[in-house]
């Protein structure tokens, strides 16, 4: 089913087929159909199993041997931060198309049409949060390694994404709470310039279940800097899953929202946020592969 349906999709590419009546929409109701086949079980199972863990923090953060009055703040503000972004996305209603990524293939002798599904966005517009997006993607990665990257690498995500310059982790309080400050990349044309976030963030694997959440904070040593806008972020989070279709493959969800202050046109705000939702999935993804080359070249021991 899936491969019909992008073919079907892709006649949307052409000028002549782009104009026939009901085809685009048609094509648009195929794709959400089979990415929500694509997305496995109801997402509320993986949610009450976090909300059920999660729970239980709060009444044990002051019990931690250590732990100031300020590092339980960090702590209890990545909680929300986790807890706010699994109820947005727990709500499958009022999400609407940004953008699909897709790349198409038409053999020149045969005029058939194959089609692979990259990235697709979404976005929703939250009365107490403001506008907030959505990027569904499937990488073929295992979540662990997609973790690890994310995670255990994060003060290195400046080596292969372009729109992020610098990220330092200011202060990590106990294995599953720290916070950073990032420093985003020039965007073309310098449509959007420099900015800087301070945000508290929580790492957590549940199951084979993999989280990173976060909101924006305040920490001590890093003041607003001079020629620096700082914007403000949150509840963000990426969720990582293995595909219900194969355990080597990650279901990559990423939740945004930002305020980035200054006078920008909302049209703009809107297409460089979710463009670069896109492309950090690309620059992942090469990441990753560029990973298993190092590996697969590396000597042996």
């Amino acid at each position: 089913m899936l491969p019909a349906t992008f073919k079907l999709c892709a006649g949307i590419s052409y000028r002549h087929m782009r104009n026939m009546t009901g085809l685009r929409k048609n094509a648009m109701v195929a794709i959400h159909h089979e990415l929500n086949m694509l997305a496995g079980p109801n997402p509320s199972s993986w949610i009450s199993h976090v909300r059920r863990r999660s729970s239980l923090l709060s009444s044990r953060i002051e019990e931690e041997q250590g732990y100031n009055e300020a590092e339980v703040s960090y702590v209890k503000q990545g909680e929300e931060a986790l807890q706010k972004s699994i109820r947005i996305l727990g709500d499958q209603d009022g999400w609407t198309t940004e953008i699909i990524g897709w790349h198409t293939e038409i053999p020149f002798f045969t005029y058939s049409i194959s089609m692979n599904l990259n990235s697709l966005v979404l976005s929703k517009v939250l009365p107490d949060v403001g506008k907030v997006f959505k990027l569904e993607v499937l990488l073929d990665q295992r979540s662990d390694n997609l973790y690890v990257e994310l995670v255990g690498n994060m003060e290195q995500m400046g080596d292969w994404n372009p729109n992020v310059k610098e990220v330092k982790i200011l202060q990590k309080i106990g294995q599953e709470t720290m916070v950073t400050h990032e420093v985003s990349g020039p965007t073309p044309g310098n449509v959007v310039g420099p900015r800087d976030f301070v945000s508290v963030r929580c790492a957590k694997r549940r199951g084979s279940t993999c989280f990173l959440a976060g909101m924006s904070t305040q920490h001590p040593t890093m003041p607003e800097q001079r020629g620096v806008v700082r914007a403000e972020n949150g509840p963000t989070c990426i969720v990582m899953r293995p595909s219900a279709d194969d355990p080597n493959k990650t279901k990559f969800t990423w939740l945004l929202s930002i305020d980035l202050k200054g006078w920008i046109p909302k049209t703009i705000i809107n297409k460089v946020l979710s463009q670069t939702q896109v492309d950090f999935a690309n620059h992942l993804r090469q990441r990753m592969a560029d990973n298993s080359v190092s590996m697969e070249m590396a000597p042996a021991c």
